[in-house]
């Protein structure tokens, strides 16, 4: 498998031919918030292609930074990174940071995505905070209209495209691009519900914890300066 090669011993250039490839600082995000399935990185990786998926992992476990396990249940495999992959974490929450402050606060329509929304919705639920054995919640977006359930049965959180029939104790109604600010921190989901633009429909005591178990991205409100001082510092 070709991998570009700048031809310099330069160890900004070494590191660069594994992680500057396209997409692969993605997979990278991926594999370090839990996805380990095939199907789970596609989830999280929407717009890339199966073959260029399987090509990349492949090229990052040649390069020593993934390895592919038999999967525990069922067929397939699983993808973990190895000790080599999980010291890029310092330089994906990095890159991160950096394109949260500097990269721009807008939200082009082309990039807003309810999928990918509702997959980094999932995994930064705050467990602790949810009492209940299940918790059901339901998100319907006004457009594009589509509905996700997320299943919260700690210490388990499933994301759902259809109904399975569980009781909901909390509907949330919002514009897909108030709610992907609102997880990013540039808009308070207080504002949010004020403008009417996420609007919660529920039992009181899920309405008023909304708010403690909605876990925004680990960039919001000051996170992004944080992991840069502490990339520098180090």
């Amino acid at each position: 498998m070709w991998v570009p090669e700048y031809g310099q011993f330069c160890p900004v250039s070494r590191g660069a031919e594994i992680f500057a490839e396209r997409w692969t600082p993605l997979i990278l995000r991926e594999l370090l918030n839990g996805s380990h399935r095939f199907s789970e990185l596609q989830i999280g990786l929407p717009r890339i292609s199966r073959n260029l998926l399987t090509q990349r992992l492949t090229s990052l476990a040649i390069a020593g930074v993934v390895e592919r396990r038999p999967a525990e249940r069922g067929r397939g495999f699983s993808y973990h990174l190895t000790a080599a992959g999980e010291e890029l974490r310092a330089v994906v929450e990095a890159l991160g940071a950096w394109g949260y402050r500097w990269g721009g606060a807008d939200l082009p329509s082309g990039q807003l995505d309810p999928v990918l929304l509702m997959w980094f919705i999932r995994r930064r639920v705050q467990i602790h905070t949810v009492r209940r054995a299940r918790t059901v919640v339901r998100f319907d977006f006004r457009r594009p209209r589509r509905s996700f359930w997320l299943r919260i049965e700690p210490p388990a959180v499933d994301l759902c495209f259809t109904d399975e029939g569980f009781d909901v104790e909390l509907a949330v109604e919002a514009d897909l691009a108030a709610l992907t600010a609102v997880w990013l921190g540039r808009l308070r989901l207080a504002d949010a519900t004020a403008a009417g633009s996420v609007r919660l429909d529920g039992e009181e005591d899920a309405r008023s914890l909304f708010g403690r178990w909605f876990g925004l991205s680990p960039f919001a409100y000051g996170g992004a300066e944080r992991i840069l001082t502490g990339a520098v510092a180090r």
